[in-house]
């Protein structure tokens, strides 16, 4: 099955595409560079669940991830398309330790996401901020003042508690 047919297939739901591809993605007979590819040329909601296939394969394997992948995912934290955003915040989230000198744009556009409207948005940038925190790198002097002041004006439990976690985390 290729990934045009997984896509017009109506009798796959949603969830089972994504696990699909990434289960390709984890075994190696998809490379993630063509799924970008194809993402690319697609309608913003088969790209977010391509962004989602991604994000499944590397919370399991992250190191399946290329600066490639990192570069993408990056990007796609500007789009329009909420679903773009929030997963390609969660592949941020899961794959940030392979990149900690390249973390400066991740940030900058994490942080722009952080004030999204939409709190699925909000959690996944809150998640892949904490993550990031949680690394202990250079950024944290300007990350971890963000952060609190983020976490203050949430008004979101599920994504203050993301927030507060990683805070947590760091201090100990």
């Amino acid at each position: 099955m290729t990934l045009e047919q997984i896509f017009t297939d109506k009798t796959i739901k949603a969830k089972a595409k994504v696990k699909q591809i990434g289960e390709w993605l984890l075994e190696g007979t998809l490379p993630i560079d063509e799924l970008m590819v194809f993402s690319e040329k697609q309608p913003k909601p088969i790209k977010a669940s391509c962004i989602e296939a991604i994000e499944y394969a590397t919370k399991k394997q992250p190191k399946i991830a290329d600066e490639t992948v990192f570069t993408f995912v990056t990007k796609s934290l500007k789009e329009n398309e909420p679903g773009v955003k929030w997963e390609s915040a969660k592949v941020i989230g899961n794959i940030a330790k392979l990149f900690p000198a390249d973390l400066s744009d991740a940030i900058k556009n994490l942080l722009s996401n952080a004030k999204s409207d939409g709190t699925v948005v909000r959690w996944a940038s809150a998640f892949a901020l904490g993550e990031i925190l949680k690394l202990k790198l250079e950024y944290n002097s300007k990350l971890l003042t963000k952060i609190e002041k983020l976490a203050d004006a949430e008004r979101d439990n599920g994504v203050k508690n993301k927030y507060l976690g990683a805070l947590k985390k760091i201090k100990k």
